[in-house]
């Protein structure tokens, strides 16, 4: 399963732990890196068990689970910018006083409705979590979408695919299969993104990237790498330095 699959098939408990147990092994939720069971782990002066070093991992690489979800695009989780900073500040355990002059709100009493509103958004998210559950129970004509990348820029009807639809797109753009080369770069967007889709999984998790280097993977995709390299990175994919010295795939 891909990381951003194990993501938004993840409830919310194993949401907020970052990690889910796997039958013989613990996976993280964001990077998809897995920490095998049954095996003792050193670290610096004393040892740990699977679960204890998967919850190290995660501190270590992607700080706590609040940080991650709350930097992903608005469009995912529905928060407005004003929102997301008001959630931030109460994470940070900000007094109602110092969030008023922090964001130059003009008295306490607008703190609390935002805070209001926020309960009544968790009251309202519950009910609808519970009504897609029960749906899934009766909708047998429910067609399987593919799931958001975690990055996605720009959420919109272009991700509205499913599983049988980005395995035509492959057929008809990848001629050789998924691993050999693009046989042209599609003009409509949904079709743009199942074939990054595709792409993205060339490069390594984890590693850092020069440009050079990025541009020799995708010159064995396609001709027009340069073309490639900028959807990839529009498309919240890649990542890189202002400067360009150095590429990464998005967690």
């Amino acid at each position: 399963m891909e990381n951003n699959e194990l993501l938004w098939n993840a409830n919310i408990e194993q949401l907020k732990a970052g990690y889910i147990d796997e039958k013989e092994a613990f996976a993280c939720l964001v990077c998809g890196t897995k920490v095998e069971k049954g095996i003792i782990y050193p670290y610096q002066s004393v040892l740990l068990e699977a679960e204890r070093f998967m919850k190290l991992h995660l501190e270590q690489e992607h700080g706590s689970m609040f940080q991650y979800l709350i930097g992903l695009n608005k469009k995912l989780t529905g928060l407005t910018d004003h929102q997301n900073s008001l959630l931030r500040l109460f994470y940070e355990g900000k007094s109602d006083a110092e969030i008023q002059t922090e964001l130059n709100i003009g008295s306490s009493s607008t703190i609390r409705n935002h805070r209001f509103v926020l309960k009544e958004k968790e009251r309202q998210a519950k009910i609808f979590l519970t009504l897609m559950e029960l749906l899934k129970e009766k909708d047998d004509h429910a067609p399987a979408f593919l799931p958001l990348h975690k990055n996605a820029t720009m959420v919109d009807d272009r991700y509205n695919i499913t599983k049988e639809e980005q395995e035509e797109v492959e057929k008809k753009f990848f001629l050789k299969g998924v691993n050999g080369p693009l046989v042209k770069f599609p003009k409509k967007e949904k079709q743009k993104l199942a074939t990054l889709r595709v792409i993205i999984k060339r490069f390594e998790q984890e590693k850092t990237y020069s440009e050079k280097e990025i541009n020799e993977v995708l010159k064995n995709v396609y001709a027009d790498f340069v073309t490639l390299r900028r959807y990839l990175i529009e498309y919240g994919f890649l990542d890189r330095k202002d400067d360009g010295s150095e590429y990464w795939v998005k967690n």
